[in-house]
């Protein structure tokens, strides 16, 4: 009887701390999930963006720096200096 009293105590508080968790808080409204939803999808569009962008530098600069493969060597400096010329 006394061992059960301590389960049903440990119980509720478990469920009090999950009901009063950040996340639960987020799911119950609709407003809050589409805000959450909306930033953690431009957040990863923007490191998406960027990690693509700086893979495709160091493949540049690394397809630049190889002149001994005539074909990829002058391809790779002129997509550098279309890139240049850009700017």
């Amino acid at each position: 009887m006394v061992d059960e009293q301590k389960e049903i105590k440990r119980l509720s508080k478990a469920i009090e701390m999950l009901n009063s968790h950040n996340l639960l808080r987020v799911y119950n409204s609709k407003w809050r999930l589409l805000w959450y939803n909306f930033i953690r999808g431009l957040a990863f569009g923007l490191g998406t963006v960027i990690g693509a962008t700086i893979l495709v530098y160091i493949l540049l600069q690394f397809l630049a720096k190889i002149e001994f493969v005539p074909i990829l060597g002058d391809w790779a400096l002129k997509i550098i200096s279309e890139i240049e010329r850009g700017r």
